[in-house]
């Protein structure tokens, strides 16, 4: 296995059956629902999320059904997640597309978030397992006080990287987390391999969202389906600004805090001037790196399989990402 295509044939069939649960569960009788889901379906996502359910649970030799339902969960309660970031952070693009509250509004983007929420509840009792509707409850939870402490803490150019942490963690890992987690829940492993599939999702979920931060200026528009300087604009401070806020001084300070504080991209070509001049890019990929490292090392309690060695390459394919 080479890349991303690989891994999603290992598991073609898996997929497939989840993608059809998918299509099938966010039916509606409501019209402008089936419309919006739609459009949301195709939106062109990889569908991380729920691929790392399915492989964990083939990893620890799950033979039973219910992976499909909680990799289709997973995966509403992440779609519902994108629609509400949209609205809060007024974007227009995603993916190289035009975000549902572009398309249809914000009222009705925030009913059908609402809607995805509530099916994935629907579904998430099925399988009438205690633990894995625990962990995701808590989960969909944190995610939302992740959101909020995001909010919080945009316009602040005294962000530290330990704040940095705290809100990456809920709003971006801990749903690998789930993910990974329950897979193995499936399959009943000991306490000790739930723990390494746990921590696993965990450090694989910084590494991605590290990498999501470094994209926001190294990358352009066309290929991550969003604009460059986004993060800046939202005056959100990430992982390479506290860096870079901390190895500046004078004018070139200045220029950054003024960026974050105000919420203001416009000086974009000299802030990531700036970052390169300290390589700020170059440490922030480093700490990806580290996770990234973390959570292969946390698969070593997991059987040799293929399965695994196809969670092991998307630590790989994290950092390599381009979009």
């Amino acid at each position: 296995m080479k890349n991303l295509s690989d891994i999603q044939s290992l598991i073609k069939l898996d997929l497939q059956k989840t993608d059809e649960i998918l299509i099938n569960r966010l039916s509606s009788n409501v019209a402008l629902i089936n419309q919006m889901s739609h459009y949301i379906i195709h939106a062109g996502g990889k569908r991380l999320r729920p691929l790392l359910l399915l492989l964990c649970a083939r990893a620890t030799g799950y033979q039973g059904k219910h992976h499909y339902l909680m990799a289709v969960v997973i995966e509403l309660i992440h779609t519902a997640t994108l629609l509400h970031d949209d609205i809060v952070d007024e974007s227009s693009t995603r993916r190289g597309k035009n975000t549902v509250n572009e398309v249809w509004g914000n009222a009705p983007s925030i009913l059908v978030g609402d809607f995805l929420y509530s099916r994935a509840f629907e579904i998430m009792v099925e399988p009438n397992l205690m633990s894995i509707m625990c962990i995701l409850s808590k989960t969909t939870n944190n995610i939302a006080e992740g959101e909020v402490l995001q909010l919080l803490n945009c316009q602040n150019a005294e962000l530290t990287e330990v704040e940095y942490y705290a809100v990456i963690k809920q709003k971006t890992a801990c749903l690998f987390q789930a993910a990974t987690q329950i897979g193995g829940l499936l399959s009943a492993v000991n306490k000790t391999q739930e723990t390494a599939l746990k921590n696993y999702g965990l450090h694989l979920g910084n590494a991605f969202q590290i990498i999501d931060d470094v994209l926001d200026y190294e990358s352009d528009a066309k290929t991550i389906g969003k604009e460059v300087g986004d993060d800046l604009n939202e005056g959100k401070t990430t992982l390479p600004m506290i860096y870079a806020l901390s190895h500046t001084s004078g004018n070139d300070k200045q220029i950054l805090k003024d960026s974050i504080n105000q919420a203001d991209n416009s000086k974009i070509i000299q802030v990531i001037k700036i970052l390169q001049s300290v390589k700020a890019f170059d440490y922030t990929r480093n700490q990806a790196y580290k996770s990234a490292q973390l959570a292969k090392q946390s698969l070593n309690l997991i059987p040799n399989s293929d399965y695994k060695d196809a969670l092991i390459l998307l630590c790989d394919l994290s950092l390599q990402r381009q979009s």
